[in-house]
């Protein structure tokens, strides 16, 4: 392995504000924000929007779309023709 090439790669800690949850994990992102793990250790800290903890599939709050009423709500709207054309 080449040396100098590689990103650093260290402890990170990737933090979901809207779910309250963070996990430790290593990584080559960097940040200037940092936060005191329960190690007593200080690390970088990354803001994520979504986790697992708050994804909707990992939830079970998925929404189940109605695609077969949207179909025959399009049909009724716009018409649908069986005629072949020549």
């Amino acid at each position: 392995m080449r040396r100098g090439i590689h990103p650093d790669y260290h402890p990170v800690v990737f933090r979901d504000p809207s779910a309250g949850v963070a996990f430790l994990t290593r990584s080559t992102v960097t940040s200037t924000t940092t936060i005191e793990w329960e190690d007593g250790q200080t690390y970088p800290v990354v803001d994520v929007d979504v986790s697992s903890a708050s994804h909707p599939f990992y939830t079970g709050r998925t929404r189940v779309l109605d695609t077969a009423g949207r179909v025959e709500k399009f049909r009724r709207r716009y018409g649908t023709t069986t005629e072949e054309t020549s």
